[in-house]
């Protein structure tokens, strides 16, 4: 399980978000959607507006809709480096929400991170999900790392990992 105090993992420590970090998660989460929003014809102060909106319904929803959830902050190099949320059910671990800022990506870190979630679920007997939408790039990563589609919700797809005895992740 990864503790919601900080862990030093070899390239990355995590630990729980703080009111302080609510500016970083913000950046965080607009780096998300930069290239959704380069397709609509809006000047910086819309983008803004309508990113900052959508930032705060997904952190009201997501603390109403998943009690118990451990929100982490990815630190590397000294600096917040991206965000994770996590949701452990009975059966299940959700990945509510991994990302990572641009210069972090295609690092490993976000590998690092899935696989240390999937060995606490093989361990503990549960399966991995994440909703991912259909457009990601992450996509790839997920399904290098095991996850299959088992459900589509518009552009959402539910994606679970579960180890089977012969089941192997891919490197």
């Amino acid at each position: 399980m990864i503790s919601t105090t900080s862990r030093v993992l070899s390239q990355f420590t995590l630990r729980s978000v703080e009111s302080s970090d609510e500016q970083s998660l913000f950046q965080i989460y607009a780096s998300t959607r930069v290239e959704e929003l380069a397709q609509v014809d809006w000047d910086a102060a819309q983008r803004e507006s309508f990113l900052r909106m959508q930032f705060t319904a997904q952190t009201r929803y997501y603390h109403s809709e998943y009690p118990g959830a451990v929100f982490q902050v990815i630190w590397v190099e000294g600096a917040i480096a991206g965000r994770l949320s996590v949701h452990r059910r009975d059966q299940e671990i959700r990945i509510m929400d991994i990302a990572l800022l641009p210069d972090f990506r295609r690092r490993g870190i976000g590998t690092q991170l899935i696989r240390t979630i999937q060995d606490e679920a093989v361990r503990d007997g549960k399966c991995v999900t994440i909703h991912v939408e259909s457009f990601n790039p992450a996509q790839q990563l997920y399904e290098r790392l095991g996850f299959q589609k088992v459900a589509s919700n518009g552009v959402y797809h539910l994606m679970e990992y579960r180890m089977s005895p012969s089941a192997e992740v891919k490197s």
